[in-house]
């Protein structure tokens, strides 16, 4: 009980410093963004990477978000915790990348159909846990997964960020989790 009670106000000094940090960037303090930028860039970086699911377009959708952060951050209005509207902010402006890129319609086809290019299979074997499985998902299967599973966001959500049905926002969810359980049995085969 203790230890709940010390985590909860580390989390809540935590956020009092992002609030401090976004008052200092909003009077146009740039050292005040890298700060936030150093606090909170792994976090948006993972995100981004299982979303593309390719390291070189993460690292581009990662700077995507923070220059856009660094425009839009004064239309952050707290009503919601920082990082929470930060994910929020980094999960749109992924998929708004990923939708830019010339070869949108040829990733919905999975890598392992494809032929996965050499680099990203040893981005693959670095990953740990379940994102070296993530990362293998056909595109729109994966997107809904991370959005759905790791996020938090409802299917409704996803259906209109995404642009389809909930129903088809379900069915890829279940055809990713189909696709993870049978990948990850093989394994400890």
């Amino acid at each position: 009980m203790l230890i709940d009670a010390e985590q909860r106000f580390v989390k809540e000094q935590e956020a009092n410093f992002d609030l401090q940090l976004i008052e200092k960037v909003n009077r146009g303090d740039r050292q005040a963004f890298h700060d936030l930028y150093n606090r909170h860039y792994k976090r948006v970086f993972a995100l981004t990477l299982r979303l593309t699911a390719n390291e070189s377009l993460a690292e581009e959708a990662l700077q995507e978000v923070f220059v856009q952060l660094w425009q839009k951050l004064s239309s952050f209005d707290g009503k919601a915790k920082f990082t929470t509207w930060l994910h929020s902010v980094a999960a749109n402006i992924t998929i708004s990348y990923l939708r830019k890129q010339t070869n949108w319609l040829q990733k919905v086809v999975s890598f392992e159909q494809a032929g996965m290019p050499e680099q990203e299979v040893e981005m693959c074997n670095d990953l740990n846990g379940l994102d070296k499985y993530i990362v293998r998902l056909p595109e729109k299967a994966r997107l809904v997964f991370v959005l759905f599973a790791v996020e938090g966001y409802r299917h409704e959500e996803i259906a209109e960020q995404l642009n389809m049905a909930v129903g088809s926002s379900k069915a890829q969810y279940h055809r990713a989790r189909s696709l993870l359980k049978e990948w990850m049995s093989n394994e400890t085969d």
